[in-house]
């Protein structure tokens, strides 16, 4: 597959501590795409700083819709959709470059290694995502807290891996977390339970899923083996499913 057949996508909103990072590794790929949320910080200066790259801005109302919007802002057959907080591995764009897509593959997952302060962990609660696509026959959807790519087609699996480091703080994730909590306790409490997985009626039972995904992490996965970096993971997880399981609540008294 030619480079030039693929825009890199990336949304921004003050991600000063992991936009170069981000796009250092896309310097092969003749124009990249960043779409800004109208950031506060240095990402803009930090975006056009590198030679390749085209800034644009628009205000944010929610992800589906801003993921939506660049795709249909780029000039090329093919997408490729990054968070700012991914980081490609050495082999990845040589390995897009060497792509030769059946007629019916239209889209491609990858996996990801999760870091901790840049220190990649033995495992990940975080799953494959499609992040190459043909924009003329995908299109994203909100689910939940989160935006789902429809794939109208097959899609297959880069073996390279994605280096997920976010490097923002803390305060900030925790912030975003109590954000996405929000749109997931609205999603799980108006589903019908026969539509729902497994892993989301663990969480809508509310008690069940922060001690699930305390034992899973630790010792299903193995981070228990990874140190402090690994209980810092661990417990970022549970406190996820804390603050989620505290709007299922809180939804539930309101309305009782």
């Amino acid at each position: 597959m030619n480079l030039a057949d693929i825009t890199p996508l990336v949304l921004t909103w003050n991600e000063a501590p992991n936009l170069a990072r981000c796009l250092g590794p896309l310097a092969a790929f003749p124009r990249v795409l960043v779409l800004d949320s109208h950031s506060t910080d240095d990402t803009e200066a930090i975006a056009r700083s590198f030679p390749n790259v085209i800034f644009q801005q628009r205000v944010f109302d929610d992800h589906t819709a801003q993921w939506n919007h660049g795709v249909a802002l780029a000039d090329s057959p093919w997408v490729l959709a990054l968070d700012a907080d991914y980081v490609l591995d050495s082999g990845f764009v040589p390995e897009l470059a060497s792509l030769a897509p059946a007629p019916e593959v239209v889209a491609y997952r990858a996996r990801f290694r999760y870091c901790i302060a840049g220190h990649p962990l033995r495992a990940t609660l975080y799953p494959p995502r499609a992040v190459l696509f043909r924009k003329d026959t995908c299109t994203y959807r909100q689910d939940g807290h989160t935006q789902l790519l429809d794939i109208r087609g097959t899609a297959s699996l880069i073996e390279s891996l994605i280096n997920h480091d976010d490097r923002k703080s803390l305060t900030r994730w925790i912030q975003s977390q109590d954000r996405y909590a929000l749109l997931e306790a609205a999603k799980l409490a108006s589903a019908a339970a026969a539509s729902l997985s497994l892993q989301d009626k663990i969480r809508r039972s509310m008690a069940l899923a922060p001690l699930a995904t305390l034992i899973y992490c630790l010792f299903a996965k193995g981070l228990i083996f990874d140190g402090w970096r690994g209980w810092f993971y661990t417990l970022q997880r549970v406190l996820a499913e804390i603050i989620l399981a505290l709007h299922l609540l809180d939804r539930r008294f309101r309305s009782g």
